[in-house]
């Protein structure tokens, strides 16, 4: 048990890890794209957002992955398992159940989906920053144009 705890810990930071580089990355790339003026503000909105989500499912596919991987080396399901989609599985709560790990690795799973919960719950926060953030924008960009025009 004390293995599968770990494995799971160090598969966890692993991932945290890369989820933080993504968000600096995408956080500053959406503050720049966000700087910009532009003619049509709510189509700039959706193209932010939806850039900054698809970086983020790229992320959680990396970290399904990684995850992947670590089952791979550490035997966690019958030979033969599709093991990004196990992981994949694990990694989103979806829980179908079934494939299940093998009895010596079966803490694996849960530990795959409080990463994988823990994850989402920072894209979301994400998310919701980038969208606050570029409303904040252009409302201040509205704001100096109607001043201005006074």
């Amino acid at each position: 048990m004390v293995f599968q705890f770990v494995v799971g810990t160090i598969v966890s930071l692993i991932n945290i890890m890369i989820h933080a580089l993504v968000t600096v990355g995408a956080i500053g790339i959406a503050r720049s794209a966000g700087l910009r003026h532009m003619v049509w503000p709510r189509l700039h909105l959706m193209a932010v957002m939806a850039a900054t989500a698809a970086v983020l499912m790229v992320a959680h596919t990396l970290e399904s992955v990684v995850w992947s991987a670590a089952y791979l080396m550490v035997g966690v399901a019958p030979a033969g398992t599709d093991l990004i989609y196990f992981a994949f599985v694990n990694y989103t709560t979806l829980g179908y159940g079934d494939i299940t790990p093998i009895q010596a690795r079966r803490l694996l799973g849960p530990m795959t989906a409080m990463n994988g919960i823990l994850l989402f719950g920072w894209s979301t926060a994400m998310l919701f920053e980038v969208l606050r953030k570029t409303v904040e924008h252009l409302a201040a960009i509205n704001a100096s144009a109607c001043n201005s025009a006074d």
